[in-house]
């Protein structure tokens, strides 16, 4: 962490996501995938899919700083924060692009229950191109993250909150997000990063009720 903060000149945005839809397809499917898979289907499954499908759009966004060269990593490979009781750890979702939601979850459950145990290993550990925090789960709605190094960003999603919403002239109670990036301005700008988020965005708020996990 201290290298990241000395070495990496970082950069930080952000952008409010509407996850009305997404609350409502979570809410239909998430008790049957409880009695198939036997895990709780948590948001952050959804978002890492939403996130995946943006770096194919974006793979600059995953990439790393060597020296003087930027790399561009074939894998997206997600780094994903989970806390423990003393230290946050990070382990790491392999091939990412290549599960589907329900795989995510899994992949989720897995690791986060591994960290806490204290049982990850070190192949767990290695190998991450992107770095994904869930700081929402305990409350926060803004965050400014420091980059997992030699990663090029970190995003954060935060607490989803019902908020009043003007939709065509009318107000409308939604349930937003925000989504907070921090980014090696080295490799990665403002404009890149946001267009990199604006896909984000577009992708979670295209799930709907028909939205396949499978």
């Amino acid at each position: 962490m201290k290298q990241s903060v000395t070495e990496i000149p970082h950069a930080w945005t952000m952008i409010e996501v509407d996850v009305t839809n997404l609350v409502v397809l979570r809410n239909k499917v998430k008790d049957e995938f409880m009695r198939r898979e036997g895990i709780n289907l948590t948001y952050l499954a959804f978002m890492l899919k939403a996130v995946v499908n943006a770096i194919k759009d974006y793979p600059i966004i995953n990439s790393v700083w060597a020296v003087d060269k930027i790399i561009v990593k074939r894998d997206i490979n997600i780094s994903l924060s989970v806390g423990t009781e003393d230290s946050v750890m990070t382990p790491v979702i392999k091939k990412a692009d290549q599960k589907n939601i329900a795989g995510l979850a899994r992949e989720i459950d897995e690791l986060t229950k591994k960290t806490r145990a204290g049982k990850l290993s070190l192949n767990d550990m290695v190998g991450g191109t992107f770095t994904v925090n869930n700081t929402g789960s305990f409350g926060s709605i803004l965050s400014y993250p420091i980059i997992n190094y030699p990663q090029a960003a970190i995003v954060t999603f935060e607490s989803i909150v019902k908020k009043p919403v003007v939709i065509q002239d009318m107000i409308a109670v939604r349930s937003m997000v925000n989504l907070c990036l921090s980014l090696d301005h080295r490799i990665l700008d403002g404009v890149i990063c946001g267009r990199f988020l604006q896909r984000v965005k577009e992708n979670l708020e295209s799930y709907n009720a028909e939205t396949k996990i499978y």
